[in-house]
């Protein structure tokens, strides 16, 4: 039945969503290896407008512990280096002129423990998600009048399994994170 179908189809969308948004917020997790991730939050001004810094400037990782900020202005590199330390990060950038270099200090084992945290915060959220989207799936399917008992059944078996199957998708990037993060 075609309906049942787009529930479910619906369903599966906001699943993958929950999962993508989780590892976003995992990137934005500094585990002690640079990443231009890091700088994702930093909005510069550029002529009256916040513009994200990806879009003035290039980022890169020249090693695991710098990040170099090619500014595509040259005249932004002061607005670029306040909007970092603005953005609270705990970066402390400096300038040869031409490029920001952000050197990434080595994180401590109490911090490791409070990310490690901060990742299980995240992915319990994702979880609940998750189980949003399971309820909401099956009332949806609940509510189609043509489907009978049996189908709508069916349908909320299919729903449970791609439940359990993002679940554990969701188990898997937490275990990765931990891993990453906990690494000296």
């Amino acid at each position: 039945m075609e309906e049942l179908d787009i529930i479910l189809e619906t369903a599966k969308e906001q699943m993958q969503g929950t999962v993508s948004h989780l590892e976003v917020a995992f990137d934005k997790l500094r585990a002690g290896k640079a990443t231009p991730a890091m700088l994702s939050s930093v909005r510069v001004d550029y002529y009256g407008s916040l513009s994200p810094l990806t879009q003035i400037a290039n980022v890169n990782t020249p090693d695991a512990m710098t990040l170099s900020i090619q500014p595509y202005e040259r005249n932004l590199i002061h607005e670029i280096e306040k909007a970092i330390i603005n953005a609270n990060l705990g970066f402390a950038p400096s300038n040869n002129g031409d490029t920001i270099i952000i050197s990434i200090p080595p994180v401590t084992e109490e911090r490791r423990k409070e990310l490690v945290k901060m990742a299980k915060s995240d992915m319990e959220t994702a979880k609940i998600s998750l189980r949003n989207a399971r309820q909401d799936a099956n009332k949806a399917l609940k509510a189609v009048k043509e489907a009978s008992e049996d189908m709508v059944k069916d349908y909320e078996t299919r729903v449970q399994g791609l439940t359990d199957k993002f679940s554990k998708k969701l188990e898997e990037a937490l275990t990765k994170k931990e891993a990453e993060i906990m690494k000296v």
